[in-house]
Protein backbone atom coordinates (compact mmCIF):
# COMPACT_ATOMS: atom_id res chain seq x y z
CA UNK A 1 0.00 0.00 0.00
CA UNK A 2 3.10 2.24 -0.28
CA UNK A 3 2.98 5.09 -2.30
CA UNK A 4 3.46 8.49 -3.02
CA UNK A 5 0.09 9.15 -2.97
CA UNK A 6 -2.99 8.21 -1.18
CA UNK A 7 -5.01 5.66 -2.94
CA UNK A 8 -8.60 5.95 -2.94
CA UNK A 9 -11.35 3.61 -3.62
CA UNK A 10 -14.73 4.28 -5.29
CA UNK A 11 -17.68 1.84 -4.61
CA UNK A 12 -20.59 2.26 -6.92
CA UNK A 13 -23.92 0.62 -7.58
CA UNK A 14 -27.71 0.89 -7.22
CA UNK A 15 -29.40 1.16 -4.02
CA UNK A 16 -29.52 -1.65 -1.91
CA UNK A 17 -26.77 -3.85 -4.50
CA UNK A 18 -24.11 -4.49 -1.21
CA UNK A 19 -22.41 -1.35 -1.34
CA UNK A 20 -21.94 -0.82 2.53
CA UNK A 21 -22.25 -3.93 3.24
CA UNK A 22 -18.89 -4.23 1.13
CA UNK A 23 -17.65 -1.85 3.00
CA UNK A 24 -18.00 -3.09 6.27
CA UNK A 25 -16.09 -6.06 5.54
CA UNK A 26 -13.07 -3.68 4.05
CA UNK A 27 -13.14 -1.84 7.26
CA UNK A 28 -13.31 -4.88 9.45
CA UNK A 29 -10.38 -6.74 7.28
CA UNK A 30 -8.40 -3.13 7.52
CA UNK A 31 -6.22 -3.85 11.08
CA UNK A 32 -3.00 -2.17 10.78
CA UNK A 33 -4.62 0.71 7.87
CA UNK A 34 -5.99 4.05 8.52
CA UNK A 35 -8.70 4.55 7.14
CA UNK A 36 -10.59 7.33 5.79
CA UNK A 37 -14.24 7.42 4.49
CA UNK A 38 -16.52 9.31 2.74
CA UNK A 39 -20.16 7.96 2.71
CA UNK A 40 -22.58 9.75 0.07
CA UNK A 41 -25.64 9.17 2.47
CA UNK A 42 -28.71 9.70 -0.20
CA UNK A 43 -30.71 10.66 3.11
CA UNK A 44 -31.60 13.10 5.85
CA UNK A 45 -29.58 10.98 8.54
CA UNK A 46 -26.69 9.20 8.18
CA UNK A 47 -27.50 5.61 8.45
CA UNK A 48 -24.83 4.31 6.19
CA UNK A 49 -22.21 6.03 8.65
CA UNK A 50 -23.63 4.76 11.48
CA UNK A 51 -23.89 1.29 10.42
CA UNK A 52 -19.77 1.98 9.31
CA UNK A 53 -19.15 2.90 12.55
CA UNK A 54 -20.34 0.09 14.07
CA UNK A 55 -18.16 -2.18 12.65
CA UNK A 56 -14.91 -3.41 14.45
CA UNK A 57 -12.54 -0.98 13.39
CA UNK A 58 -11.97 1.73 16.52
CA UNK A 59 -9.76 -0.40 18.49
CA UNK A 60 -6.71 1.83 18.90
CA UNK A 61 -4.25 -0.68 20.78
CA UNK A 62 -4.82 -2.97 17.35
CA UNK A 63 -3.73 0.10 15.16
CA UNK A 64 -7.15 -0.16 13.47
CA UNK A 65 -8.93 2.92 11.53
CA UNK A 66 -10.32 5.65 14.49
CA UNK A 67 -13.81 6.01 14.09
CA UNK A 68 -13.90 9.57 16.18
CA UNK A 69 -15.57 12.74 14.72
CA UNK A 70 -13.68 13.64 11.15
CA UNK A 71 -12.35 10.57 10.17
CA UNK A 72 -15.85 9.22 8.78
CA UNK A 73 -17.30 11.64 6.64
CA UNK A 74 -20.76 12.16 4.93
CA UNK A 75 -22.31 14.09 1.89
CA UNK A 76 -26.07 14.57 2.85
CA UNK A 77 -27.39 16.64 0.23
CA UNK A 78 -27.86 14.44 -3.17
CA UNK A 79 -25.39 12.11 -5.25
CA UNK A 80 -21.87 12.72 -4.95
CA UNK A 81 -21.66 13.44 -8.60
CA UNK A 82 -24.46 16.47 -8.43
CA UNK A 83 -22.31 17.45 -5.09
CA UNK A 84 -18.75 17.39 -6.58
CA UNK A 85 -17.98 21.20 -6.32
CA UNK A 86 -19.80 22.37 -3.26
CA UNK A 87 -19.29 19.26 -0.73
CA UNK A 88 -16.56 17.00 -2.31
CA UNK A 89 -13.76 19.66 -2.61
CA UNK A 90 -14.00 20.96 0.60
CA UNK A 91 -13.66 17.22 1.92
CA UNK A 92 -10.86 16.10 0.11
CA UNK A 93 -9.18 19.41 1.13
CA UNK A 94 -9.68 18.57 4.86
CA UNK A 95 -8.15 15.28 4.35
CA UNK A 96 -5.38 16.13 2.25
CA UNK A 97 -3.97 18.31 4.94
CA UNK A 98 -4.31 15.06 7.63
CA UNK A 99 -2.36 12.84 4.46
CA UNK A 100 0.33 11.89 7.34
CA UNK A 101 -2.39 9.99 9.00
CA UNK A 102 -4.16 8.43 6.17
CA UNK A 103 -2.98 5.50 4.53
CA UNK A 104 -6.30 4.30 2.16
CA UNK A 105 -9.53 6.24 1.17
CA UNK A 106 -13.32 4.61 0.91
CA UNK A 107 -15.65 6.52 -0.96
CA UNK A 108 -19.55 5.04 -1.32
CA UNK A 109 -21.22 6.68 -4.08
CA UNK A 110 -25.09 7.07 -3.78
CA UNK A 111 -27.19 4.26 -5.54
CA UNK A 112 -28.36 7.12 -8.19
CA UNK A 113 -24.58 8.94 -8.99
CA UNK A 114 -22.77 8.60 -12.19
CA UNK A 115 -19.35 7.38 -11.18
CA UNK A 116 -17.80 9.10 -13.95
CA UNK A 117 -17.65 12.73 -13.04
CA UNK A 118 -16.42 11.40 -9.61
CA UNK A 119 -13.40 9.88 -11.31
CA UNK A 120 -12.67 12.56 -13.01
CA UNK A 121 -12.93 15.32 -10.29
CA UNK A 122 -9.13 13.33 -8.98
CA UNK A 123 -7.92 15.68 -12.24
CA UNK A 124 -8.38 18.39 -10.01
CA UNK A 125 -4.61 19.99 -9.40
CA UNK A 126 -5.24 20.43 -5.54
CA UNK A 127 -6.42 16.94 -5.26
CA UNK A 128 -4.25 14.96 -7.88
CA UNK A 129 -1.40 16.38 -5.87
CA UNK A 130 -2.55 14.52 -2.81
CA UNK A 131 -4.81 10.98 -4.33
CA UNK A 132 -4.98 8.88 -6.94
CA UNK A 133 -8.08 6.57 -7.67
CA UNK A 134 -6.40 3.33 -7.12
CA UNK A 135 -9.69 1.48 -8.78
CA UNK A 136 -13.12 1.67 -8.71
CA UNK A 137 -15.25 -0.81 -7.52
CA UNK A 138 -18.75 -1.42 -9.02
CA UNK A 139 -21.12 -3.30 -6.78
CA UNK A 140 -24.13 -5.75 -9.22
CA UNK A 141 -27.13 -6.96 -7.27
CA UNK A 142 -27.05 -10.39 -8.97
CA UNK A 143 -30.42 -11.44 -7.39
CA UNK A 144 -32.12 -8.49 -9.72
CA UNK A 145 -29.55 -8.68 -12.38
CA UNK A 146 -30.37 -12.46 -13.13
CA UNK A 147 -34.07 -11.54 -12.93
CA UNK A 148 -33.44 -9.23 -16.12
CA UNK A 149 -33.45 -6.17 -13.78
CA UNK A 150 -30.73 -4.01 -12.36
CA UNK A 151 -32.43 -2.97 -9.27
CA UNK A 152 -35.50 -4.02 -7.14
CA UNK A 153 -39.08 -2.71 -8.84
CA UNK A 154 -36.96 -1.57 -11.78
CA UNK A 155 -40.16 -1.19 -13.94
CA UNK A 156 -41.44 1.25 -11.43
CA UNK A 157 -38.51 3.34 -11.30
CA UNK A 158 -38.29 3.71 -15.04
CA UNK A 159 -42.21 5.16 -14.80
CA UNK A 160 -41.23 7.94 -12.55
CA UNK A 161 -38.00 8.65 -13.71
CA UNK A 162 -39.07 9.34 -17.46
CA UNK A 163 -42.29 10.57 -16.16
CA UNK A 164 -40.11 13.83 -15.08
CA UNK A 165 -38.75 15.76 -17.34
CA UNK A 166 -35.80 17.85 -15.17
CA UNK A 167 -34.24 14.51 -14.37
CA UNK A 168 -31.67 14.71 -16.78
CA UNK A 169 -29.86 11.26 -16.67
CA UNK A 170 -32.56 9.22 -15.23
CA UNK A 171 -34.56 8.31 -18.80
CA UNK A 172 -32.98 4.45 -18.32
CA UNK A 173 -31.97 2.02 -15.82
CA UNK A 174 -30.21 -0.14 -18.14
CA UNK A 175 -28.16 3.41 -18.61
CA UNK A 176 -27.40 4.22 -15.24
CA UNK A 177 -25.93 0.45 -15.13
CA UNK A 178 -23.95 0.47 -17.97
CA UNK A 179 -22.39 3.68 -17.33
CA UNK A 180 -21.44 1.94 -13.44
CA UNK A 181 -20.29 -1.06 -15.16
CA UNK A 182 -18.31 1.66 -18.13
CA UNK A 183 -15.85 2.96 -15.06
CA UNK A 184 -15.25 -0.29 -13.07
CA UNK A 185 -11.90 -1.82 -12.52
CA UNK A 186 -13.13 -4.73 -10.38
CA UNK A 187 -17.33 -5.98 -10.63
CA UNK A 188 -18.09 -7.06 -7.21
CA UNK A 189 -21.65 -9.98 -7.92
CA UNK A 190 -23.14 -9.54 -4.42
CA UNK A 191 -25.55 -11.90 -3.35
CA UNK A 192 -24.07 -14.70 -4.67
CA UNK A 193 -25.71 -17.39 -2.88
CA UNK A 194 -29.30 -16.00 -3.98
CA UNK A 195 -29.06 -17.31 -7.31
CA UNK A 196 -28.58 -20.97 -8.93
CA UNK A 197 -25.05 -21.42 -10.93
CA UNK A 198 -27.01 -20.96 -14.03
CA UNK A 199 -28.48 -17.79 -13.12
CA UNK A 200 -24.82 -16.76 -11.92
CA UNK A 201 -23.54 -17.66 -15.25
CA UNK A 202 -25.98 -15.75 -16.98
CA UNK A 203 -25.40 -12.27 -15.30
CA UNK A 204 -21.28 -12.66 -15.56
CA UNK A 205 -21.83 -12.93 -19.24
CA UNK A 206 -24.32 -9.85 -19.09
CA UNK A 207 -21.54 -7.74 -17.27
CA UNK A 208 -19.02 -8.90 -19.59
CA UNK A 209 -20.43 -7.42 -22.52
CA UNK A 210 -20.39 -4.39 -20.60
CA UNK A 211 -16.28 -4.20 -19.24
CA UNK A 212 -13.95 -4.79 -21.01
CA UNK A 213 -11.63 -8.07 -20.39
CA UNK A 214 -9.37 -6.94 -18.39
CA UNK A 215 -11.65 -5.88 -15.70
CA UNK A 216 -12.15 -8.48 -13.48
CA UNK A 217 -15.85 -9.96 -12.03
CA UNK A 218 -15.84 -11.58 -8.12
CA UNK A 219 -18.55 -13.00 -6.56
CA UNK A 220 -19.91 -12.25 -2.80
CA UNK A 221 -21.54 -12.99 -0.31
CA UNK A 222 -21.86 -10.71 2.59
CA UNK A 223 -19.32 -8.66 1.37
CA UNK A 224 -16.48 -11.00 1.65
CA UNK A 225 -13.95 -10.47 -1.01
CA UNK A 226 -10.35 -10.77 0.21
CA UNK A 227 -8.65 -7.64 0.91
CA UNK A 228 -5.74 -7.91 -1.50
CA UNK A 229 -8.22 -8.08 -4.16
CA UNK A 230 -10.54 -4.81 -3.20
CA UNK A 231 -7.14 -2.91 -2.60
CA UNK A 232 -4.10 -2.43 -4.45
CA UNK A 233 -4.91 -2.20 -7.37
CA UNK A 234 -2.82 0.68 -8.62
CA UNK A 235 -5.35 1.46 -11.82
CA UNK A 236 -4.71 5.33 -11.16
CA UNK A 237 -8.15 5.59 -12.61
CA UNK A 238 -8.39 9.39 -13.33
CA UNK A 239 -5.53 9.10 -15.56
CA UNK A 240 -7.84 6.91 -18.16
CA UNK A 241 -11.30 7.67 -17.55
CA UNK A 242 -12.13 10.23 -20.25
CA UNK A 243 -11.52 7.95 -22.42
CA UNK A 244 -14.26 5.33 -20.97
CA UNK A 245 -17.61 6.01 -22.60
CA UNK A 246 -20.72 7.08 -20.98
CA UNK A 247 -24.47 7.49 -22.38
CA UNK A 248 -24.00 11.31 -20.21
CA UNK A 249 -20.72 12.20 -21.18
CA UNK A 250 -22.21 15.45 -22.98
CA UNK A 251 -24.95 15.83 -20.28
CA UNK A 252 -24.13 19.12 -18.68
CA UNK A 253 -26.08 19.02 -15.49
CA UNK A 254 -28.24 15.93 -14.01
CA UNK A 255 -30.45 16.08 -11.26
CA UNK A 256 -32.33 13.88 -8.53
CA UNK A 257 -34.43 16.47 -6.63
CA UNK A 258 -37.29 14.02 -7.87
CA UNK A 259 -36.30 11.76 -5.35
CA UNK A 260 -37.71 12.56 -1.56
CA UNK A 261 -36.22 11.12 1.45
CA UNK A 262 -37.46 11.78 4.77
CA UNK A 263 -37.20 10.13 8.10
CA UNK A 264 -39.12 8.86 11.15
CA UNK A 265 -38.38 9.13 14.67
CA UNK A 266 -40.68 6.01 16.78
CA UNK A 267 -40.20 4.40 20.35
CA UNK A 268 -39.88 0.87 20.96
CA UNK A 269 -41.97 -1.36 18.02
CA UNK A 270 -42.41 -5.33 17.87
CA UNK A 271 -40.49 -6.83 15.30
CA UNK A 272 -43.04 -8.70 13.73
CA UNK A 273 -45.19 -5.84 13.35
CA UNK A 274 -43.02 -3.59 12.25
CA UNK A 275 -41.76 -6.00 9.79
CA UNK A 276 -45.19 -6.15 7.89
CA UNK A 277 -45.92 -2.31 8.59
CA UNK A 278 -42.73 -1.97 6.40
CA UNK A 279 -43.78 -4.68 3.38
CA UNK A 280 -47.21 -2.55 3.33
CA UNK A 281 -45.54 0.62 2.60
CA UNK A 282 -43.53 -0.33 -0.29
CA UNK A 283 -46.55 -2.35 -1.24
CA UNK A 284 -48.58 1.07 -1.25
CA UNK A 285 -46.63 3.89 -1.51
CA UNK A 286 -43.50 5.12 -3.54
CA UNK A 287 -41.10 3.54 -1.58
CA UNK A 288 -37.61 2.63 -3.01
CA UNK A 289 -35.25 2.10 -0.18
CA UNK A 290 -35.53 1.92 3.68
CA UNK A 291 -33.01 1.76 6.09
CA UNK A 292 -32.53 2.56 9.91
CA UNK A 293 -32.50 0.83 13.41
CA UNK A 294 -35.08 -0.11 15.96
CA UNK A 295 -35.61 -0.57 19.30
CA UNK A 296 -37.73 -3.29 20.57
CA UNK A 297 -39.04 -4.10 24.06
CA UNK A 298 -36.88 -5.59 26.24
CA UNK A 299 -34.06 -5.71 23.91
CA UNK A 300 -30.55 -4.42 25.11
CA UNK A 301 -29.05 -4.48 20.98
CA UNK A 302 -30.58 -2.23 18.50
CA UNK A 303 -32.53 -3.68 15.27
CA UNK A 304 -30.78 -2.85 11.91
CA UNK A 305 -33.46 -2.45 9.60
CA UNK A 306 -32.65 -2.60 5.41
CA UNK A 307 -35.39 -3.04 2.94
CA UNK A 308 -34.94 -2.87 -1.17
CA UNK A 309 -38.12 -3.18 -2.64
CA UNK A 310 -40.14 -5.80 -1.06
CA UNK A 311 -36.68 -7.48 0.24
CA UNK A 312 -36.32 -6.38 3.91
CA UNK A 313 -32.94 -7.74 6.15
CA UNK A 314 -32.82 -7.21 10.15
CA UNK A 315 -30.58 -8.43 12.71
CA UNK A 316 -29.19 -6.65 15.93
CA UNK A 317 -26.21 -5.35 14.76
CA UNK A 318 -24.94 -3.55 18.46
CA UNK A 319 -26.14 -2.91 21.75
CA UNK A 320 -27.46 0.00 22.50
CA UNK A 321 -24.66 2.70 24.15
CA UNK A 322 -24.90 3.60 27.87
CA UNK A 323 -27.06 6.97 28.23
CA UNK A 324 -28.27 6.29 24.01
CA UNK A 325 -31.96 7.23 23.41
CA UNK A 326 -33.34 3.73 22.79
CA UNK A 327 -35.79 5.11 19.79
CA UNK A 328 -36.49 3.77 16.41
CA UNK A 329 -35.64 5.86 13.55
CA UNK A 330 -36.26 4.90 9.90
CA UNK A 331 -35.16 6.71 6.30
CA UNK A 332 -37.69 5.98 3.57
CA UNK A 333 -36.66 7.06 -0.19
CA UNK A 334 -38.87 7.51 -3.04
CA UNK A 335 -41.33 9.34 -5.04
CA UNK A 336 -43.56 11.54 -3.51
CA UNK A 337 -43.78 10.67 0.11
CA UNK A 338 -46.11 11.88 2.77
CA UNK A 339 -44.27 11.73 6.13
CA UNK A 340 -47.63 11.63 7.86
CA UNK A 341 -49.16 8.86 5.62
CA UNK A 342 -46.11 7.10 6.58
CA UNK A 343 -46.31 7.61 10.30
CA UNK A 344 -50.04 6.59 10.20
CA UNK A 345 -49.08 3.33 8.69
CA UNK A 346 -46.35 2.52 11.31
CA UNK A 347 -48.61 3.37 14.05
CA UNK A 348 -49.84 -0.38 14.50
CA UNK A 349 -46.10 -1.84 14.78
CA UNK A 350 -45.21 0.31 18.00
CA UNK A 351 -45.13 -1.31 21.09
Amino acid sequence: MQTTKIPATIVTGFLGSGKTTLMRHILEQAKGLRVAVIVNEFGELGIDGEILKTCAIGCKEEGGADTQSGQIYELANGCMCCTVQEEFFPVMKALAERRADIDVLLIETSGLALPKPLVQAFQWPDIANVFTVDSVVTVVDTPAAAAGQFAHDPHAVDEQRQADPNLDHDASLHELFEDQLSAADLVVLSKADLVTPEQLGQVRAMVAEEVPASVKMIEAVQGQVPLNVLLGQHRAAELSIDDKHSHHDHDEDHDHDAFDSLHLDLGAVDRERLMLALQAIVEQHGVLRVKGFAALPGKKMRLLVQGVGRRFDAYFDRAWADGEATATRLVFIGKQLDAAVLRQALLGAQA
